[in-house]
């Protein structure tokens, strides 16, 4: 997937939220900066998933995000979304490509290097690899060495973007890293301005980008 960003890639968590204000969060992250934003919904029904990708993806769309959805490839063409992102215990790649085609992008998240080459292999557009460090988001949290991250990086040559616990203040673990973006849940979900905690985030990361070259 040529000319993909994955730089600041902002993955939604609606929990606690009425879906006026999670659908204002998602639209001030998308101001500060977001590249690449992930619906993640894992108590909805599909019905429920699809009307609310639809809503999410009216606002991505305004501000030429591609939008990606979690785990469900039917979502994703049931709301014309731009992608999949797909976990270890998730549709293998290779059956996703078959579905949605060569112009959907799929992301695929991977923890160690054969599961990243695996992922390659089967036609992934980009990795996230974590988790970093522990998250509130998901109670089993696998811990991934930045070693493993850097690892992963030199072994497969599409975008691999760091995932887990990530925000601007601890992010500095990554450097030399060589990753192409970082994936953030609760730094932009909780925060008080997502606008600006993205914005903030994403600058991080490029600072973090340009001291490693």
């Amino acid at each position: 997937m040529t000319g993909l960003d994955t730089e600041m890639y902002f993955i939604t968590d609606s929990t606690g939220f009425e879906e006026e204000e999670f659908l204002q969060r998602v639209e001030s992250a998308c101001k500060g900066g977001v590249t690449l934003l992930q619906l993640r919904e894992k108590d909805k029904t599909t019905r429920e998933y699809i009307s609310l990708a639809e809503k999410v993806h009216s606002i991505t769309k305004k501000y030429g995000i591609p939008l990606i959805i979690d785990d469900r490839t039917d979502v994703a063409l049931a709301a014309d979304a731009e992608g999949v992102h797909l976990g270890q215990s998730d549709m293998p790649v290779d059956t996703a490509r078959k579905i949605l085609g060569s112009s959907r992008i799929i992301g695929a998240t991977t923890k160690t290097v054969p599961q990243a080459l695996e992922a390659y292999n089967q036609g992934a557009d980009y990795l996230g690899v974590g988790a970093i460090y522990p998250t509130t988001t998901k109670v089993k949290t696998v811990i991934t060495s930045v070693d493993t991250l850097s690892a992963i990086v030199k072994a497969v040559p599409i975008k691999v973007n760091a995932i887990g616990g990530l925000n601007k203040d601890n992010i500095h673990v990554l450097k030399k890293t060589g990753i192409d973006g970082i994936c953030a849940v609760s730094a932009i979900m909780k925060a008080e301005n997502p606008e600006t905690a993205a914005r903030e985030l994403k600058e991080a990361f490029l600072r973090l980008k340009g001291d490693s070259q």
